[in-house]
């Protein structure tokens, strides 16, 4: 396994394991039949019953660099036909906390299977519309993959303004320091600006107010 690969895998157990309730996101209930896996490492779809026999495999086109996909855990709570254009026949919409992501057809099926979405995952209309009809609302959900979206990408210099997994895992390590008292929802913003400078000078780190290397390291989330 190379050393980004690694540290990846490292960043999204420490991930799965700050939001993983057993009474939550993934706690099994009647309805709970079926759950989509998402492989950000091979791109692909998988769906499963619980006990983890995969029923059906579909080729995903997911973020570019750029504009990389989430990971973690999540649920299905919004499903659509015929949005048209570059979202396809079918839209099943994710409740990620920091913008608006879901699994959805596309008007461009050679691209599936690159690094192409702002961020959603993209499938061919006819396996979108296949898992469509598999897939009740209240799915569970789990994006298995880098921690930045993206294996080109082990961490970003978080600022005001930033989003994503990463940004989770420092509000739930500021949390559980008692510097942060705010929602663990993975947007940066002027709380979580507060509760880092707070850290940075507790700690004696350099105080920024951003979230950089050496701050990780401090927060143990990176070594």
């Amino acid at each position: 396994m190379s050393s980004k690969r690694m540290l990846s895998a490292v960043l999204f157990a420490l991930l799965f394991a700050s939001f993983w309730n057993p009474q939550g996101a993934f706690s099994q209930s009647p309805q709970d039949q079926v759950m989509i896996y998402v492989n950000l490492w091979h791109n692909r779809l998988e769906l499963r019953q619980m006990d983890g026999t995969v029923l059906c495999s579909f080729r995903i086109g997911p973020g570019a660099k750029d504009t990389p996909s989430p990971v973690g855990h999540y649920r299905v709570i919004h499903k659509s036909k015929d949005w048209g254009g570059g979202f396809g026949t079918r839209w099943l919409g994710l409740n990620v906390s920091w913008g608006l992501y879901g699994i959805h057809g596309t008007n461009r099926p050679e691209l599936v299977g690159r690094y192409v979405s702002h961020g959603c995952f993209r499938m061919r209309n006819r396996d979108i519309e296949k898992l469509y009809d598999l897939v009740p609302l209240g799915t569970p959900v789990l994006i298995d993959g880098p921690i930045m979206g993206h294996e080109d990408l082990t961490y970003r210099i978080l600022v005001t303004g930033s989003k994503g997994a990463l940004v989770q895992i420092v509000q739930n390590r500021l949390k559980a320091a008692g510097y942060y008292h705010g929602k663990c929802h993975g947007i940066f913003d002027r709380s979580t600006r507060g509760a880092v400078i707070r850290f940075q000078k507790a700690e004696g780190l350099e105080v920024t107010g951003q979230i950089q290397h050496p701050d990780l390291v401090q927060l143990g989330i990176i070594e």
